[in-house]
C-alpha cells in the first residue's frame, strides 16, 4: 500500500468539500470554496501515481477550472459513462458539464493567467429545482437518473435524457438530506437526514418503500453531509452517522427485510462518509480452503480524521490511517480499477491511498459482476425503459399492440440507417435558439450600388454545437502547451461563388429582412432595381440624396412633386435635412428650398413669420376644422365632414426612372418572372409611363400608364401598381387591365401581392385588403394608428397565402388583422419573456422542425437572437418554466389558428400535446381529446365543428394518441378515447 498527499491538489488554502475519480482513471474531480464563489476543478491523476510526472514541468497538474456557481459548491460526481459531471453547491443549483469542441489551452478569467485550462468543459444544463443548498448528488447505475438531495427537506429525479426534466420529487424528510444512493440495479434509492432517518424509496413509483430510524435515534446533526452508500453487490446499504451504545458507528443495512443487526466500529467521532470499492472482489481468505470467496470493499470516512478501509469477509478492518488530515474528512472516492483510492478534507487537503492485489484481491470482471447481479435479482431493466416515468403493467391489448409497433418501427429505422452514417448529436444537448435550423448557401449574390461600390450579401454560417462527445483519457506523457506549437495552412481556395449581377441596388429599396429603416418595404418585391442609362453621376448622386431624405422623413409639406428634377433642389414635396448629406449641397439651392417652404407655410396657416415646429403645427391644426393639406380645394368638398387629420405619416418610395421587381425565380434560372417600371417616356409631345412584365428575358406584356409609378408587385396570378395621384391599377397575368383605377385617401406606402390577395397600406395608416378572384373586399380602410405612434413606425407590410395582412413595425412587434373579431392580434415580439422562460425545445417532433414553412416561422426566424435560450436557464425556476412553456406553445396554436397556417397549427399542436403528455396535465389533455372527438350526441344546434383548418378533428385525435400512448402512466385515458374513436 502506498499513501501520499500531494501538496499542489488544493483550492488555495480553502475548504474541499468532495472529490471523485472519473471512469478513465485519468482524471478527477474536486469541488468546494473558491474567491467569492463555488470552485469546481478537474486535475490530472498521473503527477498523483507517478513522482516522475509530477515532477515534469510539461505534465499539466490542472486541466480545467470552474468558475460558475455562485456559492460554495458541496458535490462533484461524474456519470458512469464519464461523458458528463455534476456538481452542486450552495446556490442551489445543479450544473452538469460537459467538455467543449474547443480543446485549445485558455486562462481562467480572473486567475492573472495563472491557471491555465488544458480542457474546456462548459455547463451543458443547469438545473434549478431545490430552494436550498444542495449537498450531494448521485447518477444511477444506467446514467439514466440524478438524484439531488438540499437543506429544503426534498430529493429532486431528474431526466437526464431530457435535461431539465423532472422526473419526482421525494417529500417525506422532515429534516436537511444530507445523502442520497443508488441500489446497483436500479430499483430503489436511499436517503439519509437530519430528522434521524435512512429512508428507501422504489424507482417504480417514487414512494416509500421503508423508513429506518432505530439506529439514529441517540444522533444529532453534528455533520456537514451523510454520506451513505450502497454495496456493488446490493445486499447491504452502509449508513453515515448512526450510534450504537453512545458510541459512534456505520449502521449496515440488509436489503432482505431491512434489518439493522450490524454495523462497523472503532472510529471515534461521527462518520460523515462511506464509499463502496464499485468492484466485487474474490479471494482465498482461509489457508487452509481451496474456495475463493467472493466480498466487497469499504472506505469509511470520520470526523475524527482518520480513514478505514474494510473488507466484508473480515471481522476486522483491513487498515485504519489516524490523523491523516487536520480536520474532518468529508469525501472519498475509488477508481474504477479498484485499486486506488483518493479522499479529501475540509482541511483543503486530498490524500491518495493504492493498493496492491495482494491487499484487496483480485477483482472480478464486468460480466461476471453482470452475471452475479442478474443471478441474484434477475435481468434488470433496459435503459429506454428506465427513463419512463411510471413502470405500469399494460392492461389493454391495443396498448399493447401500439408498444408492439413502435418497437417494430424504431427497429426499421434502426435498419434503414447506413452503417457509416454519422453520429447524431446526443437528446440531451439543448438546441439554442432552434427554432428554424438554416443551412449555409454555397453561393453569394454581388450588386453594385449607385455609386459603383460593390455590395455583397453575406451568407449565414450556422453555429456549431459548442459541446463535444465524452473526454478522452488525458496522457500522462509530456504536454507542451507553448514551445512546439505548429500552424498548418491551407492552399485550397473557398467553395463560395460570388455571382455577380449586373443590377444597381436604389437606396429605399431594400430586401423586406433589412432592418435598416432607410426605406418602406413591400414584401421581396422591391429590392432591387436595374441600371439606368448613361447620365450625369453627380447629379444622378445629388437626386438619390434627395430621394433618400424624402423617405427618412415624415411627408410634412405639400404633396405636389416638382415636374422638373434637373436640379437637386429641395421641393415643396422634400422635407428639410439636416443631416450631413444635406450639407454637401449648395448654399443657395439650401436658401431657395427654405424660402420656397416658407412661403408654403405661410399659405397654408394664413400667417407671415418664422415657421413653428411640426410638433406646434400639429396640435394647432387639431384645433382648426379639420383640412385634408395637399388635395386641390375641388376635391376637398368631397370629402366627409369631421374627420380628423391623421397623425399616421408613413414614408412613400420614391419615384425612380426605372425600377425592376422580381416576382418569383431567380435571375438566369428558367420560369424567372418580373416587373419593368420606366417613368418619364416622352411618346410625341406627352410624357407617359411604362408598366412591363418579363418573363425568362422575353415581354410578357406592357402597359402605357398617365401618371408616375412609385411601387410595383406582383404574384403569379395579379400584377399591380401603385401611381403618384393616389391610384392603384389591378391587371391580370396575361396584362389585362381588371379593374378601373382604384383611388384611395393618399399614397401608397406598401403594397404587396400573395396569389389573388392585393394588399395595400396608405401614407395616412389605412390597410386595404383585396380577393381579386372572388373580385370583393376582404378588409376595409381599417387604421394603424391604435399601434404606430410616436417613434414607431411600419418597417414591413406582407401578405400571407391566406389573405391575412402581417405589419411588422420598427420595435419588432408583429401584428396581423383578425375578420372574425374585428380587430388587431400581436403575433410576434422579438424579445418575448415568455418564450425565453419557456422550455419549448424538448417537446418538438425530433424529425419535423427544419420541414415546416409558414408566417410565424418566418418571423421567429428572421428576429431570432442567439444567447436567448441559454439565457433563460439562469432566470426561471423549474414551476416558472414549466407554465411558461404552456403558455407559449398555447399561444403559438392560437397564433397558428388566426393566421390559417395548417402546417405551423399542425406542428406546434403536436408539440402542446407531447409536453402534455410528459408533464402530466390530465385536464388540459382531455379537454384537447374532448374537442377534437366532439360531443357523444350530435344535433343541428351543436356548435362543435368537425373540421379545423380544413383538417379532420377525428384523424387529428388518431395522430395524438399514439403520442399519449408511449407513455403508459396515460394508457387508460389512450383506451378510452381509442375505443369511442373507433365507435364513432
Amino acid at each position: 500500500m502506498r499513501l501520499l498527499k500531494p501538496n499542489w491538489v488544493v483550492h488555495d488554502g480553502r475548504p474541499i468539500f468532495s472529490i471523485d475519480i472519473h471512469p478513465d482513471g485519468s482524471r478527477f474531480a474536486t469541488g468546494g470554496q473558491g474567491d467569492d464563489c463555488g470552485k469546481v476543478v478537474i486535475w490530472n491523476m498521473a503527477p498523483v501515481r507517478d513522482e516522475a510526472a509530477e515532477k515534469n514541468e510539461n505534465v499539466p497538474k490542472i486541466l480545467c477550472q470552474m468558475d460558475n456557481h455562485l456559492a460554495c459548491v458541496n458535490c462533484v460526481r461524474w456519470s458512469h459513462n464519464g461523458k458528463f459531471l455534476a456538481s452542486g453547491g450552495d446556490d442551489k443549483l445543479v450544473m452538469i458539464w460537459q467538455t467543449s469542441r474547443y480543446s485549445g489551452p485558455s486562462s481562467t478569467f480572473g486567475s492573472n493567467n495563472k491557471v491555465v485550462n488544458i480542457e474546456q468543459w462548459r455547463p451543458v444544463s443547469t438545473l434549478r429545482g431545490h430552494a436550498g443548498d444542495v449537498l450531494d448528488i448521485a447518477w444511477s447505475p444506467h446514467d439514466a437518473w440524478l438524484a439531488s438531495c438540499s437543506v429544503d427537506n426534498t430529493v429532486v429525479i431528474w431526466n437526464t435524457m431530457k435535461f431539465p426534466e423532472q422526473l419526482a420529487v421525494l417529500k417525506g424528510h422532515s429534516g436537511l438530506v444530507k445523502g442520497v444512493t443508488w441500489d446497483p440495479v436500479g430499483k430503489y434509492l436511499a436517503t439519509q437526514s437530519d430528522d434521524k432517518t435512512l429512508r428507501v424509496w422504489r424507482t417504480r413509483d417514487w414512494q416509500e418503500e421503508s423508513v429506518i430510524s432505530e439506529p439514529f435515534k441517540e444522533c444529532g446533526g453534528t455533520t456537514h453531509v451523510l454520506r451513505l452508500d450502497w454495496s456493488p453487490d446490493g445486499h447491504y446499504i452502509v449508513s453515515a452517522h448512526a450510534m450504537n451504545n453512545s458510541g459512534p458507528t456505520a449502521q449496515i443495512i440488509e436489503r432482505e427485510g431491512w434489518k439493522v443487526t450490524l454495523d462497523f466500529v472503532g472510529h471515534r467521532k461521527a462518520i460523515t462518509v462511506v464509499r463502496f470499492n464499485p468492484n466485487i472482489f474474490e479471494k482465498r481468505i482461509k489457508k487452509d480452503s481451496d474456495k475463493s470467496q467472493q466480498y466487497s470493499c469499504c472506505a469509511i470516512g470520520s470526523k475524527d480524521r482518520s480513514i478505514s478501509i474494510w473488507l466484508t469477509a473480515l471481522k476486522r478492518p483491513l487498515v485504519v490511517t489516524h490523523d491523516l488530515f487536520e480536520s474532518s474528512i468529508m469525501d472519498i472516492s475509488w477508481s474504477k480499477s479498484g485499486f486506488e483510492l483518493i479522499c479529501c478534507s475540509i482541511d483543503g487537503t486530498v490524500a491518495y491511498i493504492d493498493f496492491s492485489v495482494e491487499e484487496i484481491g483480485s477483482s472480478l470482471t464486468q460480466l461476471e459482476v453482470q452475471t452475479v447481479l442478474e443471478k441474484i435479482y434477475g435481468k434488470g431493466l433496459p435503459v429506454r425503459s428506465m427513463t419512463n416515468t411510471s413502470n405500469q403493467i399494460i392492461e389493454s391489448a391495443a396498448m399493447l399492440n401500439l408498444q408492439q409497433q413502435k418497437e417494430k418501427e424504431a427497429q426499421e429505422n434502426n435498419n434503414k440507417l447506413p452503417l457509416s452514417s454519422p453520429q447524431t448529436p446526443n437528446k440531451k444537448q439543448p438546441l439554442v435558439n432552434g427554432d428554424v435550423p438554416f443551412k449555409p448557401l454555397d453561393k453569394q449574390i454581388e450588386t453594385r450600388t449607385p455609386d459603383g461600390r460593390r455590395r455583397i450579401t453575406p451568407i449565414f454560417l450556422a453555429p456549431q454545437p459548442d459541446f463535444g462527445e465524452g473526454p478522452v483519457p488525458f496522457p500522462g506523457n509530456d504536454i507542451t502547451t507553448d514551445s512546439n506549437i505548429s500552424f498548418a495552412t491551407s492552399k485550397d481556395h473557398s467553395k463560395i461563388q460570388v455571382e455577380k449581377q449586373d443590377r444597381v441596388t436604389i437606396p429605399g429599396l431594400v430586401s423586406p429582412s433589412s432592418k435598416s429603416g432607410t426605406s418602406p418595404q413591400t414584401g421581396s418585391n422591391l429590392s432591387e432595381s436595374k441600371p439606368s442609362p448613361l447620365t450625369d453621376t453627380k447629379k444622378a448622386a445629388a437626386d438619390k440624396k434627395s430621394s433618400e431624405a424624402a423617405v427618412f422623413q415624415p411627408m410634412t409639406a405639400l404633396e405636389k412633386t416638382p415636374e422638373k428634377r434637373d436640379k437637386p433642389k429641395i421641393s415643396s414635396s422634400t422635407p428639410i435635412d439636416k443631416s450631413s448629406d444635406q450639407e454637401k449641397i449648395k448654399h443657395k439651392d439650401k436658401t431657395s428650398g427654405l424660402n420656397l417652404k416658407r412661403k408654403n407655410d405661410e399659405k397654408r396657416t394664413g400667417k407671415v413669420g418664422r415657421p413653428r415646429k411640426e410638433k406646434e403645427l400639429r396640435e394647432s391644426e387639431k384645433q382648426l376644422t379639420p383640412v385634408v393639406t395637399g388635395l386641390p380645394l375641388t376635391e376637398r368638398s368631397g370629402m366627409r365632414p369631421y374627420q380628423a387629420v391623421s397623425d399616421i405619416n408613413l414614408p412613400v418610395p420614391t419615384i425612380d426612372k426605372i425600377k425592376s421587381v422580381v416576382i418569383c425565380g431567380v435571375e438566369g434560372e428558367e420560369n424567372f418572372l418580373s416587373l419593368e417600371v420606366e417613368n418619364q417616356v416622352q411618346c410625341g409631345l406627352v410624357t407617359v409611363h411604362k408598366l412591363r412584365c418579363v418573363k425568362d428575358g422575353a415581354m410578357l406584356w406592357e402597359q402605357v400608364l398617365t401618371s408616375k409609378i412609385n411601387i410595383a408587385a406582383g404574384s403569379k396570378c395579379i400584377s399591380c401598381a401603385s401611381c403618384e395621384d393616389q391610384s392603384v391599377l389591378i391587371f391580370s397575368a396575361g396584362g389585362r387591365k381588371l379593374f378601373p383605377n382604384i383611388v384611395l385617401n393618399s399614397k401608397i406606402s406598401f403594397l404587396h401581392c400573395c396569389g389573388y390577395y392585393l394588399m395595400a397600406v396608405t401614407q395616412k395608416g389605412s390597410l386595404y385588403v383585396w380577393n381579386m378572384q372572388s373580385k370583393s373586399v376582404v378588409i376595409k380602410d381599417e387604421k394603424l394608428s391604435n399601434m404606430v405612434s410616436g417613434s414607431i413606425k411600419v418597417e414591413k407590410a406582407i401578405l400571407t397565402p391566406e389573405g391575412h395582412p402581417i405589419i411588422t413595425l420598427s420595435n419588432s412587434k408583429s401584428y396581423t388583422f383578425q375578420q372574425q373579431l374585428a380587430c388587431w392580434v400581436l403575433i410576434h415580439e422579438n424579445v418575448n419573456n415568455l418564450k425565453q422562460c419557456s422550455d419549448f425545445q424538448c417537446c418538438k417532433p425530433p424529425s419535423e422542425g427544419g420541414n415546416i414553412t409558414g408566417p410565424l416561422m418566418m418571423l421567429q426566424a428572421a428576429n431570432n437572437r442567439s444567447g436567448q435560450q441559454a439565457s433563460r436557464t439562469s432566470s426561471s425556476t423549474s414551476t416558472i418554466q414549466q407554465t411558461a412553456t404552456i403558455g407559449h406553445l398555447e399561444n403559438q396554436v392560437a397564433i397558428c389558428l388566426g393566421l390559417q397556417s395548417v402546417d405551423e397549427y399542425k406542428f406546434w399542436f403536436m408539440s402542446y400535446v407531447r409536453y402534455l403528455v410528459q408533464e402530466g396535465f390530465e385536464v388540459k389533455l382531455r379537454e384537447v381529446c374532448d374537442d377534437l372527438l366532439g360531443p357523444v350526441i350530435k344535433n343541428k344546434f351543436s356548435a362543435w365543428q368537425s373540421h379545423v383548418l380544413g383538417v379532420d378533428k377525428h384523424e387529428l385525435l388518431k395522430e395524438i394518441l399514439p403520442i399519449i400512448g408511449t407513455n403508459l402512466r396515460w394508457q387508460r385515458l389512450y383506451t378510452e378515447y381509442q375505443e369511442q374513436l373507433n365507435t364513432s
